[in-house]
């Protein structure tokens, strides 16, 4: 049995869980509103504040789909409550970030500004004393995964000097330089 899968999902008070056919799942909450399709084979039941799923048989996909339907329910749960967000951090001299309206201008050492604009379901924003911090916030975990992924895809963090975006808690292995071969 899956130790995650069989773990019940607590529905704290003012989320609201509704489980239609097809297992379309539909969690509301303070913060906003997230639907999902899971699998069919799961069975997804809620009653008294909790969420249950349970799998047909032991056959190896099933197994595999039981934990990850019920880690996607928490984490609907959670986003719905909470939300998710992501911190990146850009380094370098003369690499600057700020908001204008609903676009997040970067200065990134490139002839060109690089501009991003917020997408449905994500905010972004920049600190008044930071030039150099991105925090971004969402209720879809994967979708502000993905969006921090794309920002920071924009300047990836090099091995050298460590200039670039990255996120605030990642820790970039730095490599020597050149050393000066002698020449005989």
């Amino acid at each position: 049995m899956s130790r995650i899968g069989r773990m019940p999902i607590t529905v704290p008070a003012g989320v609201e869980v509704t489980i239609g056919d097809g297992n379309v799942v539909t969690v509301k909450g303070p913060k906003g509103s997230l639907t999902k399709t899971m699998n069919p084979a799961m069975t997804i039941t809620c009653e008294d504040g909790t969420i249950h799923v349970t799998r047909p048989n032991d056959e190896k996909l099933n197994r595999s789909l039981h934990g990850l339907t019920r880690t996607l329910l928490h984490n609907m749960v959670i986003g719905v409550t909470e939300g998710y967000k992501k911190e990146l951090e850009v380094n370098g001299v003369g690499y600057r970030v700020e908001k204008k309206g609903t676009q997040l201008v970067m200065k990134l050492g490139f002839s060109h500004d690089v501009t991003v604009d917020e997408v449905e379901g994500i905010t972004i924003e920049v600190p008044e004393k930071s030039t150099n911090k991105i925090i971004i916030h969402g209720i879809d975990k994967q979708q502000v995964g993905q969006f921090a992924a794309e920002v920071r895809g924009k300047r990836p963090p090099e091995p050298y000097k460590g200039k670039g975006i990255k996120y605030t808690d990642e820790v970039i292995r730095r490599k020597e330089g050149k050393t000066g071969v002698k020449k005989k």
